[in-house]
Protein backbone atom coordinates (compact mmCIF):
# COMPACT_ATOMS: atom_id res chain seq x y z
CA UNK A 1 0.00 0.00 0.00
CA UNK A 2 2.97 2.96 0.95
CA UNK A 3 3.83 2.59 -2.69
CA UNK A 4 0.55 2.73 -4.46
CA UNK A 5 0.18 6.82 -3.82
CA UNK A 6 2.81 7.47 -5.77
CA UNK A 7 2.13 4.95 -8.62
CA UNK A 8 -1.81 6.27 -8.76
CA UNK A 9 -0.38 9.98 -8.60
CA UNK A 10 2.43 9.16 -11.49
CA UNK A 11 -0.94 7.68 -13.37
CA UNK A 12 -2.97 10.45 -13.13
CA UNK A 13 0.71 13.05 -14.26
CA UNK A 14 0.31 11.08 -17.36
CA UNK A 15 -2.93 10.77 -18.37
CA UNK A 16 -3.36 15.10 -17.51
CA UNK A 17 -0.24 14.84 -20.02
CA UNK A 18 -2.08 13.02 -22.94
CA UNK A 19 -5.54 15.05 -22.18
CA UNK A 20 -3.73 18.81 -22.04
CA UNK A 21 -1.54 17.89 -25.11
CA UNK A 22 -4.57 17.12 -26.69
CA UNK A 23 -6.71 20.05 -25.97
CA UNK A 24 -3.42 22.00 -26.32
CA UNK A 25 -3.65 20.74 -30.33
CA UNK A 26 -7.11 21.25 -30.73
CA UNK A 27 -8.60 23.78 -29.03
CA UNK A 28 -9.67 26.38 -31.37
CA UNK A 29 -11.70 29.47 -30.13
CA UNK A 30 -10.40 31.12 -27.44
CA UNK A 31 -10.81 30.66 -23.77
CA UNK A 32 -14.49 29.91 -23.22
CA UNK A 33 -14.18 27.57 -25.82
CA UNK A 34 -11.18 25.97 -24.09
CA UNK A 35 -12.91 25.93 -20.00
CA UNK A 36 -15.66 23.57 -22.39
CA UNK A 37 -13.61 21.49 -23.85
CA UNK A 38 -11.94 20.72 -19.96
CA UNK A 39 -15.57 20.50 -18.47
CA UNK A 40 -16.28 18.07 -21.17
CA UNK A 41 -12.87 16.09 -20.22
CA UNK A 42 -12.33 16.73 -16.45
CA UNK A 43 -16.13 16.58 -15.52
CA UNK A 44 -18.48 14.50 -18.18
CA UNK A 45 -16.23 12.23 -19.30
CA UNK A 46 -13.61 11.33 -16.91
CA UNK A 47 -14.80 12.47 -13.29
CA UNK A 48 -11.54 13.57 -12.34
CA UNK A 49 -13.86 16.90 -10.34
CA UNK A 50 -17.12 17.32 -9.72
CA UNK A 51 -18.81 20.71 -11.23
CA UNK A 52 -18.80 22.17 -8.28
CA UNK A 53 -14.87 22.11 -7.78
CA UNK A 54 -14.41 22.84 -11.61
CA UNK A 55 -16.50 26.35 -11.22
CA UNK A 56 -14.48 27.18 -8.42
CA UNK A 57 -11.59 27.01 -10.58
CA UNK A 58 -12.91 28.78 -13.28
CA UNK A 59 -13.93 31.45 -10.65
CA UNK A 60 -10.18 31.57 -8.96
CA UNK A 61 -8.80 31.59 -12.49
CA UNK A 62 -10.34 34.54 -13.32
CA UNK A 63 -9.32 36.45 -10.37
CA UNK A 64 -5.82 36.29 -11.67
CA UNK A 65 -4.27 38.14 -14.12
CA UNK A 66 -2.90 36.19 -17.05
CA UNK A 67 -4.37 33.65 -19.70
CA UNK A 68 -7.07 32.05 -17.82
CA UNK A 69 -7.69 28.65 -19.77
CA UNK A 70 -3.84 28.14 -19.39
CA UNK A 71 -4.58 28.92 -15.45
CA UNK A 72 -7.93 26.89 -15.22
CA UNK A 73 -5.97 24.01 -16.56
CA UNK A 74 -2.69 24.77 -14.23
CA UNK A 75 -5.65 24.69 -11.36
CA UNK A 76 -6.72 21.41 -12.66
CA UNK A 77 -3.50 19.55 -12.48
CA UNK A 78 -2.59 21.48 -9.38
CA UNK A 79 -5.66 19.78 -7.60
CA UNK A 80 -5.31 16.43 -9.22
CA UNK A 81 -1.67 15.58 -8.86
CA UNK A 82 0.39 18.64 -6.63
CA UNK A 83 3.08 20.54 -8.30
CA UNK A 84 4.17 17.80 -10.55
CA UNK A 85 0.56 17.75 -12.59
CA UNK A 86 0.83 21.52 -12.22
CA UNK A 87 3.42 21.76 -14.56
CA UNK A 88 2.71 18.78 -16.65
CA UNK A 89 -0.72 20.11 -17.35
CA UNK A 90 0.23 23.58 -18.07
CA UNK A 91 2.79 22.72 -20.27
CA UNK A 92 0.93 20.06 -22.03
CA UNK A 93 -1.93 22.73 -22.75
CA UNK A 94 1.18 25.38 -23.61
CA UNK A 95 3.27 23.21 -26.26
CA UNK A 96 1.35 22.17 -28.83
CA UNK A 97 0.01 25.55 -29.72
CA UNK A 98 3.66 26.84 -28.90
CA UNK A 99 5.10 24.72 -31.63
CA UNK A 100 1.96 25.25 -34.05
CA UNK A 101 2.50 28.96 -33.40
CA UNK A 102 6.14 28.62 -34.41
CA UNK A 103 5.76 26.55 -37.72
CA UNK A 104 3.56 29.83 -38.93
CA UNK A 105 6.21 32.44 -37.94
CA UNK A 106 8.80 30.17 -39.50
CA UNK A 107 6.44 30.10 -42.59
CA UNK A 108 5.43 34.06 -42.06
CA UNK A 109 9.42 35.14 -41.99
CA UNK A 110 10.49 32.75 -44.82
CA UNK A 111 7.68 33.41 -46.83
CA UNK A 112 6.29 36.74 -45.55
CA UNK A 113 2.60 35.68 -45.66
CA UNK A 114 0.34 33.12 -43.44
CA UNK A 115 -1.06 29.63 -43.52
CA UNK A 116 -4.46 29.49 -45.63
CA UNK A 117 -6.72 28.72 -42.69
CA UNK A 118 -9.97 29.82 -44.13
CA UNK A 119 -11.70 26.35 -44.89
CA UNK A 120 -10.75 24.66 -41.70
CA UNK A 121 -12.02 27.38 -39.27
CA UNK A 122 -15.46 27.52 -41.15
CA UNK A 123 -16.21 23.84 -40.40
CA UNK A 124 -14.36 24.18 -36.54
CA UNK A 125 -16.16 27.64 -35.53
CA UNK A 126 -19.77 26.26 -35.34
CA UNK A 127 -18.74 23.22 -33.47
CA UNK A 128 -16.87 25.35 -31.19
CA UNK A 129 -19.98 27.16 -30.84
CA UNK A 130 -22.09 24.12 -29.85
CA UNK A 131 -19.36 22.55 -27.39
CA UNK A 132 -19.39 26.42 -25.85
CA UNK A 133 -23.46 26.47 -25.29
CA UNK A 134 -23.05 22.95 -23.95
CA UNK A 135 -21.19 24.03 -21.75
CA UNK A 136 -22.71 26.68 -20.01
CA UNK A 137 -25.78 25.01 -19.99
CA UNK A 138 -24.09 22.44 -17.97
CA UNK A 139 -22.25 24.84 -15.72
CA UNK A 140 -24.86 27.66 -15.25
CA UNK A 141 -26.77 24.39 -14.12
CA UNK A 142 -24.62 23.95 -11.26
CA UNK A 143 -24.00 28.03 -11.08
CA UNK A 144 -27.12 29.10 -10.46
CA UNK A 145 -28.14 28.19 -7.37
CA UNK A 146 -30.35 30.66 -6.13
CA UNK A 147 -32.87 33.54 -7.38
CA UNK A 148 -30.47 36.29 -6.57
CA UNK A 149 -27.52 34.62 -8.56
CA UNK A 150 -29.61 34.33 -11.38
CA UNK A 151 -30.44 37.86 -11.44
CA UNK A 152 -26.49 38.71 -11.03
CA UNK A 153 -25.82 36.53 -14.06
CA UNK A 154 -28.87 38.24 -15.98
CA UNK A 155 -27.05 41.82 -14.81
CA UNK A 156 -23.56 40.61 -15.46
CA UNK A 157 -24.32 39.53 -19.15
CA UNK A 158 -26.21 42.96 -19.63
CA UNK A 159 -23.11 45.04 -18.02
CA UNK A 160 -20.61 43.06 -20.64
CA UNK A 161 -22.72 43.80 -23.44
CA UNK A 162 -22.41 47.42 -22.39
CA UNK A 163 -18.71 47.11 -22.16
CA UNK A 164 -17.94 47.05 -18.67
CA UNK A 165 -14.64 45.73 -18.12
CA UNK A 166 -14.28 42.27 -17.27
CA UNK A 167 -12.54 43.19 -13.82
CA UNK A 168 -15.35 45.41 -12.60
CA UNK A 169 -18.22 42.93 -13.71
CA UNK A 170 -16.23 40.17 -11.80
CA UNK A 171 -15.26 42.41 -8.69
CA UNK A 172 -19.19 43.79 -8.54
CA UNK A 173 -20.14 39.77 -8.79
CA UNK A 174 -18.18 39.29 -5.61
CA UNK A 175 -19.37 42.39 -3.57
CA UNK A 176 -22.57 41.86 -4.26
CA UNK A 177 -22.79 38.18 -2.99
CA UNK A 178 -20.86 39.11 -0.34
CA UNK A 179 -23.17 41.82 0.49
CA UNK A 180 -26.28 39.42 -0.29
CA UNK A 181 -24.92 37.09 2.45
CA UNK A 182 -23.73 39.44 5.01
CA UNK A 183 -28.01 40.95 4.57
CA UNK A 184 -29.39 37.21 4.76
CA UNK A 185 -28.08 37.27 7.84
CA UNK A 186 -28.97 41.01 9.74
CA UNK A 187 -32.35 41.95 6.80
CA UNK A 188 -34.67 40.62 4.43
CA UNK A 189 -33.40 42.88 1.48
CA UNK A 190 -31.36 40.40 -0.32
CA UNK A 191 -32.03 41.90 -3.47
CA UNK A 192 -31.88 45.33 -3.09
CA UNK A 193 -27.96 44.97 -1.61
CA UNK A 194 -26.82 42.82 -4.76
CA UNK A 195 -28.65 45.27 -6.87
CA UNK A 196 -26.90 48.22 -5.40
CA UNK A 197 -23.80 46.88 -5.27
CA UNK A 198 -24.19 45.86 -9.21
CA UNK A 199 -25.33 49.81 -9.75
CA UNK A 200 -22.62 51.24 -8.37
CA UNK A 201 -19.44 49.37 -9.52
CA UNK A 202 -21.13 49.14 -13.07
CA UNK A 203 -21.97 52.52 -13.31
CA UNK A 204 -18.81 53.66 -12.57
CA UNK A 205 -17.35 50.95 -14.83
CA UNK A 206 -19.44 52.39 -17.71
CA UNK A 207 -17.70 55.79 -16.27
CA UNK A 208 -14.45 55.13 -16.74
CA UNK A 209 -14.68 53.36 -19.41
CA UNK A 210 -15.73 56.44 -21.62
CA UNK A 211 5.36 58.58 -30.07
CA UNK A 212 7.28 55.45 -31.57
CA UNK A 213 10.86 54.82 -30.86
CA UNK A 214 13.35 52.53 -32.01
CA UNK A 215 15.28 50.42 -29.15
CA UNK A 216 18.12 47.97 -29.64
CA UNK A 217 16.74 44.44 -29.07
CA UNK A 218 17.62 42.02 -26.54
CA UNK A 219 16.47 39.33 -25.22
CA UNK A 220 16.29 39.95 -21.99
CA UNK A 221 14.31 42.82 -22.49
CA UNK A 222 12.35 40.51 -24.46
CA UNK A 223 11.65 38.15 -21.58
CA UNK A 224 10.89 40.97 -19.16
CA UNK A 225 8.19 42.73 -21.24
CA UNK A 226 6.47 39.28 -21.84
CA UNK A 227 6.39 38.75 -18.15
CA UNK A 228 5.17 42.35 -17.54
CA UNK A 229 2.42 41.66 -19.72
CA UNK A 230 1.55 38.14 -18.20
CA UNK A 231 1.55 39.74 -15.10
CA UNK A 232 -0.68 42.49 -14.92
CA UNK A 233 -3.12 41.45 -18.17
CA UNK A 234 -6.44 41.02 -17.40
CA UNK A 235 -9.24 40.95 -20.45
CA UNK A 236 -9.84 39.69 -23.53
CA UNK A 237 -7.38 39.32 -26.90
CA UNK A 238 -8.36 42.96 -27.42
CA UNK A 239 -6.59 44.23 -24.29
CA UNK A 240 -3.83 41.87 -25.36
CA UNK A 241 -3.42 43.51 -28.52
CA UNK A 242 -3.45 47.23 -26.50
CA UNK A 243 -0.36 45.90 -24.32
CA UNK A 244 1.61 44.78 -27.49
CA UNK A 245 1.10 47.61 -29.54
CA UNK A 246 2.24 50.12 -26.34
CA UNK A 247 5.47 48.12 -25.77
CA UNK A 248 6.32 46.45 -29.24
CA UNK A 249 5.24 49.51 -32.19
CA UNK A 250 4.92 52.68 -29.52
CA UNK A 251 8.10 52.06 -26.94
CA UNK A 252 10.60 49.67 -28.65
CA UNK A 253 9.46 50.10 -32.48
CA UNK A 254 10.30 46.18 -33.05
CA UNK A 255 7.04 45.69 -34.85
CA UNK A 256 5.03 47.30 -37.18
CA UNK A 257 1.18 47.66 -37.09
CA UNK A 258 1.01 45.13 -40.10
CA UNK A 259 3.12 42.30 -38.28
CA UNK A 260 1.07 43.50 -34.90
CA UNK A 261 -1.82 42.35 -36.68
CA UNK A 262 -1.05 39.29 -38.32
CA UNK A 263 1.01 38.03 -34.91
CA UNK A 264 -2.97 38.78 -33.07
CA UNK A 265 -4.23 36.87 -36.52
CA UNK A 266 -2.23 33.78 -35.73
CA UNK A 267 -3.07 33.63 -32.05
CA UNK A 268 -6.61 33.65 -33.33
CA UNK A 269 -6.34 30.96 -35.79
CA UNK A 270 -4.38 28.65 -34.44
CA UNK A 271 -5.57 26.20 -31.38
CA UNK A 272 -4.47 26.67 -27.72
CA UNK A 273 -3.49 29.84 -25.90
CA UNK A 274 -3.84 33.14 -27.63
CA UNK A 275 -1.22 33.96 -25.25
CA UNK A 276 0.79 32.63 -28.38
CA UNK A 277 0.59 35.65 -30.07
CA UNK A 278 3.85 36.08 -27.74
CA UNK A 279 5.31 32.91 -29.53
CA UNK A 280 4.81 34.41 -32.76
CA UNK A 281 5.87 37.88 -32.09
CA UNK A 282 9.25 36.13 -30.30
CA UNK A 283 9.92 34.16 -33.53
CA UNK A 284 9.24 37.44 -35.73
CA UNK A 285 12.04 39.52 -33.66
CA UNK A 286 14.79 37.20 -32.51
CA UNK A 287 14.00 33.88 -34.12
CA UNK A 288 13.41 30.36 -32.43
CA UNK A 289 15.12 31.69 -29.19
CA UNK A 290 13.10 34.84 -29.11
CA UNK A 291 10.37 32.26 -29.80
CA UNK A 292 11.00 30.22 -26.58
CA UNK A 293 11.91 33.55 -24.72
CA UNK A 294 9.16 35.35 -25.40
CA UNK A 295 6.95 32.18 -24.35
CA UNK A 296 8.29 31.44 -21.06
CA UNK A 297 8.01 35.52 -20.29
CA UNK A 298 4.18 35.45 -21.00
CA UNK A 299 3.49 32.15 -19.29
CA UNK A 300 5.60 32.07 -16.23
CA UNK A 301 3.34 34.80 -14.29
CA UNK A 302 -0.01 32.54 -14.79
CA UNK A 303 2.40 29.29 -13.01
CA UNK A 304 3.45 31.63 -10.17
CA UNK A 305 -0.19 32.96 -9.45
CA UNK A 306 -1.81 29.86 -9.34
CA UNK A 307 0.75 28.06 -6.96
CA UNK A 308 -0.12 31.25 -4.33
CA UNK A 309 -3.89 31.08 -5.33
CA UNK A 310 -4.36 27.43 -5.75
CA UNK A 311 -4.18 26.35 -1.98
CA UNK A 312 -6.42 28.83 -1.11
CA UNK A 313 -9.67 28.27 -3.10
CA UNK A 314 -11.06 25.19 -0.68
CA UNK A 315 -10.52 27.73 2.55
CA UNK A 316 -12.10 30.29 0.39
CA UNK A 317 -15.08 27.90 -0.10
CA UNK A 318 -15.34 26.86 3.86
CA UNK A 319 -16.01 30.43 4.57
CA UNK A 320 -19.51 32.19 3.94
CA UNK A 321 -19.06 35.03 3.05
CA UNK A 322 -15.96 34.28 0.97
CA UNK A 323 -17.57 31.28 -0.27
CA UNK A 324 -20.43 33.73 -1.20
CA UNK A 325 -17.87 36.47 -3.32
CA UNK A 326 -16.42 32.93 -5.59
CA UNK A 327 -20.18 32.24 -6.53
CA UNK A 328 -20.30 35.84 -7.69
CA UNK A 329 -17.12 35.56 -9.42
CA UNK A 330 -18.11 32.10 -11.10
CA UNK A 331 -21.51 33.54 -11.68
CA UNK A 332 -20.11 36.52 -13.52
CA UNK A 333 -17.36 34.36 -15.29
CA UNK A 334 -20.08 32.29 -17.24
CA UNK A 335 -21.49 35.86 -18.30
CA UNK A 336 -18.68 36.75 -19.80
CA UNK A 337 -17.90 33.20 -20.95
CA UNK A 338 -21.74 33.50 -22.81
CA UNK A 339 -21.22 37.10 -23.99
CA UNK A 340 -17.92 35.87 -25.69
CA UNK A 341 -19.66 32.84 -26.89
CA UNK A 342 -22.83 35.21 -28.74
CA UNK A 343 -20.19 37.17 -30.32
CA UNK A 344 -17.97 34.07 -31.65
CA UNK A 345 -21.80 32.74 -32.84
CA UNK A 346 -21.98 35.75 -35.01
CA UNK A 347 -18.91 35.67 -36.61
CA UNK A 348 -19.52 31.96 -37.04
CA UNK A 349 -22.52 31.15 -38.27
CA UNK A 350 -22.47 33.12 -41.26
CA UNK A 351 -25.08 30.91 -43.85
CA UNK A 352 -26.85 27.54 -43.35
CA UNK A 353 -24.58 25.36 -43.32
CA UNK A 354 -22.68 26.98 -40.33
CA UNK A 355 -25.69 26.62 -38.76
CA UNK A 356 -26.78 23.68 -39.35
CA UNK A 357 -22.90 22.32 -38.23
CA UNK A 358 -23.22 24.58 -35.07
CA UNK A 359 -27.34 22.51 -34.34
CA UNK A 360 -26.08 19.42 -35.45
CA UNK A 361 -22.99 19.83 -33.18
CA UNK A 362 -25.11 21.00 -29.75
CA UNK A 363 -27.78 17.63 -30.82
CA UNK A 364 -24.88 15.00 -30.58
CA UNK A 365 -22.99 16.57 -27.37
CA UNK A 366 -26.71 15.96 -25.85
CA UNK A 367 -27.45 12.96 -26.81
CA UNK A 368 -24.14 10.76 -26.65
CA UNK A 369 -21.29 11.23 -24.70
CA UNK A 370 -19.18 11.98 -27.16
CA UNK A 371 -15.39 13.42 -27.08
CA UNK A 372 -15.27 16.94 -28.49
CA UNK A 373 -12.33 16.12 -30.22
CA UNK A 374 -13.88 13.99 -32.56
CA UNK A 375 -16.68 16.98 -33.35
CA UNK A 376 -13.81 19.32 -33.71
CA UNK A 377 -12.40 16.97 -36.33
CA UNK A 378 -15.06 16.35 -37.94
CA UNK A 379 -16.11 19.66 -38.59
CA UNK A 380 -12.65 20.79 -39.47
CA UNK A 381 -12.48 18.06 -42.43
CA UNK A 382 -16.07 19.63 -43.42
CA UNK A 383 -15.07 22.96 -43.62
CA UNK A 384 -12.04 21.43 -46.01
CA UNK A 385 -13.96 19.68 -47.58
CA UNK A 386 -16.61 22.51 -48.68
CA UNK A 387 -14.40 25.19 -48.52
Amino acid sequence: MPRSAPTARAAIVRELALVFLKLGATGFGGPAAHIALMEDEVVRRRGWLTRERFLDYVGAANLIPGPNSTELAIHIGHALAGWPGLLTAGLAFIIPATLIVSAAAWAYVRYGALPEVAGLLYGIKPVMIAIVAQALWSLGRVALKTRALALLGVLAVVATALGVHELLVLAAGALAMALATLARRHASHTSASLLGAVAAIWGGGLTVSAGSTTLPFGLVQLFLVFAKIGAVLFGSGYVLLAFLRADFVERLGWLTEAQLLDAIAVGQVTPGPLFTTATFIGYVVGGPTGAVVATAGIFLPGFVFVALSGPLVPRIRRSAIAGAALDGVIVASLALMATVGWQLGRAALVDGVTIVLAIAGLLTLARFRINSVWLIAAGGTLGLLLG
